[in-house]
């Protein structure tokens, strides 16, 4: 059982900061909540108390969204409902729709937040490639003085492990901001040990920009679930920047991404599905960056 002796619910930034320093040590700042029971249930023995639950659901800073100059500015409380029903959040961050689709079912969908997915710090977690692919930084406020304090930095940064992430104990996501991506090819693939509803055994996201000639003018991969932090996968974008995207290229640059597998468990199997993972991503991506359907038969190869 989980219990708590305070549960408090501020409506800004500044007094959920205040309560955050004023409670040092004995408070947890929750958004949606879908991860709490689960955390609580770590080691499966004995009831968790925490002194102070801070809600930080109704601040209105933290819901924020706008796309603004090539960037978008995402309040780290966003439900991942908002990729899928936000057209200016759908068309800048093409990716992020798959991404929901996979990352739940309505109901979570609906709770669930992108900051929150970020500070739980899972290798498997969904929100870690499509961020990674638009090159996101990390804001953070803090209490200090008698006011707000921030600091920035970028997401590759920001998970130092699974479970671990950069963020001081007085600190608060307040906004997490990326890359507008209109106008690439996005695609999100993952896999698990069922068909849905699923924690990532490995999850990849894939954004492609084409240029008049039909090359690789920008490529991005993301991987995550294969190791204890998501990486970017930058010989594989190397390997690939202006060039067609070919069946072989492709075939030949996926093999790249067995090296990326550094988990504890299922390590084999995990080798054997990225490459083809990888490829699949890059089809897909390219099909909705513009250029020609690639044939079927590839497509259910890689699938």
């Amino acid at each position: 059982m989980l219990t708590c002796d305070d549960y408090l619910v501020p409506e800004t930034l500044d007094a959920a900061l205040r309560l955050l320093d004023e409670q040092a040590g004995k408070a947890r700042i929750v958004a949606g909540c879908t991860d709490l029971l689960p955390w609580a249930r770590e080691g499966r023995a004995g009831d968790v108390h925490v002194p102070v639950l801070i809600d930080i659901s109704k601040i209105g800073e933290l819901q924020a969204r706008h796309v603004e100059a090539g960037r978008v500015r995402l309040g780290a409380a966003t439900p991942f409902q908002r990729f899928l029903d936000d057209p200016p959040m759908m068309t800048a961050l093409p990716m992020m729709p798959r991404c929901a689709v996979w990352f739940a079912d309505d109901q979570i969908r609906e709770a669930a937040t992108l900051g929150g997915n970020l500070v739980n710090a899972s290798p498997a977690g969904d929100g870690f490639p499509p961020m990674l692919v638009a090159n996101a930084e990390i804001e953070l406020a803090r209490w200090e003085e008698g006011k707000v304090a921030r600091r920035s930095l970028p997401i590759a940064d920001f998970m130092q492990g699974p479970g671990r992430t950069a963020i001081a104990p007085n600190e608060i996501m307040t906004t997490i901001v990326c890359d507008a991506l209109e106008g690439y090819g996005a695609s999100f693939e993952k896999v698990g040990h069922r068909r849905s509803l699923v924690i990532s055994v490995a999850c990849l996201c894939a954004a492609v920009k084409l240029d008049a000639q039909g090359r690789f003018a920008d490529v991005r991969l993301a991987i995550g679930g294969v190791g204890p932090v998501p990486q970017r996968m930058r010989d594989i974008e190397d390997a690939l920047h202006g060039q067609l995207p070919e069946e072989a290229r492709l075939e030949t640059a996926a093999q790249l991404g067995a090296a990326y597998v550094r988990s504890r468990s299922r390590e084999a199997y995990r080798r054997a599905v990225v490459p083809g993972f990888v490829v699949q991503a890059l089809l897909t991506a390219v099909k909705r960056a513009g250029a020609s359907a690639r044939p079927r038969e590839t497509e259910l190869a890689h699938a």
